[in-house]
């Protein structure tokens, strides 16, 4: 019991003789709204990490504080891209996208085996002409004409009606 009386002593005074200066330091690094819960945070972890503080123990401090904060920039900005990402998504009126991805299908199945699969190589495996060529079996000059070709049917066998930006003559 008197170990815990201890460590309970040393992380009191470490935490009187260090919190300014770590929200100090929070504060200058990511504002007076962020400080408090950098500085929670921070001795949340020196508590759970006790015996692995040195003596002086700001240093240390500073380190999981810089640490803390890092990990913070690091989940806003996940946060962010998250939301963009779901914000594009309603954006985007879904029976458009549906209704295009049915036109697509539709089309592809009217087309023959090689077609359908040197277009769905290109546009959904993502690979470039020269690895497809290799996929397939043929040099890439002759991938080119194929895939060319290819396009030329999609579009006839979807009428004409505008397809995916990856199935177009650009990604070539």
């Amino acid at each position: 019991m008197k170990g815990r009386t201890d460590d309970e002593q040393r992380f009191t005074r470490m935490y009187d003789e260090s919190r300014q200066r770590v929200w100090a330091y929070a504060v200058s690094r990511a504002g007076r709204q962020l400080a408090d819960e950098v500085v929670s945070e921070t001795f949340a972890i020196a508590w759970r990490r006790l015996d692995d503080i040195p003596d002086p123990a700001l240093p240390w401090l500073l380190v999981v504080a810089r640490n803390v904060l890092r990990d913070n920039i690091r989940a806003s900005a996940r946060r962010e891209s998250l939301g963009a990402e779901l914000r594009s998504w309603i954006s985007e009126d879904v029976a458009d996208s549906v209704t295009e991805r049915l036109s697509v299908l539709k089309a592809l199945t009217a087309l023959s085996d090689e077609d359908r699969e040197i277009l769905i190589l290109v546009a959904w495996q993502g690979l470039s002409p020269r690895e497809a060529a290799h996929v397939v079996g043929c040099s890439q000059a002759a991938f080119r004409v194929r895939l060319h070709r290819a396009r030329k049917r999609l579009t006839q066998a979807m009428g004409s009606v505008s397809f995916p930006r990856m199935l177009s003559e650009e990604r070539s």
